[in-house]
């Protein structure tokens, strides 16, 4: 099986994930009457914002360990990256678990960060859907509470079985939940607006209530991984926006730009950050001791 800096830095991923995720607009917008670019520029703008400063704000409250903005920044962007050449994301997880243990963050309180920041991002979503008042699906609900099940199951088969996977330290507390709460939030409406502006820029437009309720309907397809730009997520939101009205050709057209887009500053950002991170190891490494020789006494003969 492939390493994840091999996944990483392997150049045919790379650009296959990057062709999938733009075939789908580059062979729909053509087709559709009129394509404006500012609706695209207005979306993306609070999206990226919210992508990369908000979620690393939500995934340090909610970490155990002393490390700054700056680093967790870093290591969600990288994360990003290698989460869009994976099905289902969770290599933006395990990439993020790596980056903590090479830390010196235990195993357990690892796994307990990740997991905790997944768990308050998915409850973000649901209450921002809840305040927006849009209509919350029940099916969305019944996954809600179907992953919360199997995760206390998960959690009790683990305390018995693999007691060093589990947290040594403290769990998140309660002020710290609300702030990632709160993040969370900020960050469901910058998807909003990023779909807003896509679907605007197909020429098409919806109100922001109506966009919610398909958004949060696409979600409960999210429970099947899938890679990005073409996930059951991904159908599902097209099929939801073509039920109110929006044309096949705009819709797809909407949600694969709004997938596609998602490339720009992963590339950007996430392989920078990479690229500084694997240069300044390699410095590290040439400047250990054992990289330097070791000077061989010269023998004295005895007088």
């Amino acid at each position: 099986m492939l390493s994840l800096r091999a996944v990483l830095h392997s150049r045919v991923l790379l650009v296959l994930g990057a062709a999938v995720a733009v075939a789908v607009p580059a062979l729909t917008l053509p087709g559709l009457p009129s394509v404006s670019p500012w609706p695209v520029v207005l979306g993306l703008l609070p999206w990226v914002v919210g992508k990369y400063v908000l979620c690393p704000l939500r995934w340090r409250a909610l970490t155990n360990a002393d490390l700054g903005r700056w680093w967790h920044s870093r290591a969600y962007a990288e994360s990003e990256l290698l989460g869009l050449l994976t099905p289902g994301h969770i290599g933006a997880d395990v990439w993020r678990m790596r980056r903590l243990t090479r830390a010196d963050v235990g195993r357990g309180d690892a796994l307990s960060s990740v997991a905790v920041d997944r768990v308050v991002g998915a409850l973000g979503l649901t209450v921002f859907m809840v305040f927006a008042g849009a209509a919350l699906p029940v099916r969305m609900l019944v996954v809600a509470l179907g992953i919360g099940a199997v995760g206390i199951v998960v959690l009790l088969v683990v305390r018995r079985v693999r007691p060093e996977l589990l947290p040594s330290g403290p769990l998140p507390p309660a002020r710290s939940l609300v702030h990632g709460l709160v993040l969370s939030m900020a960050y469901q409406a910058s998807i909003a607006l990023l779909l807003l502006g896509t679907l605007g820029a197909t020429g098409h437009t919806l109100s922001p209530l109506q966009l919610l309720g398909a958004f949060g309907a696409s979600q409960v397809a999210g429970a099947v991984p899938g890679p990005n730009g073409a996930s059951p997520r991904e159908g599902a939101l097209v099929v939801a926006l073509v039920a109110l009205g929006i044309p096949w050709t705009a819709a797809a057209a909407a949600v694969s730009l709004k997938a596609a887009l998602a490339w720009l500053p992963a590339l950007a950002l996430g392989g920078a950050s990479l690229i500084a991170h694997r240069r300044l190891s390699s410095r590290d490494q040439a400047l250990t001791p054992s990289a330097v020789p070791t000077p061989v006494p010269i023998p004295v003969p005895a007088a």
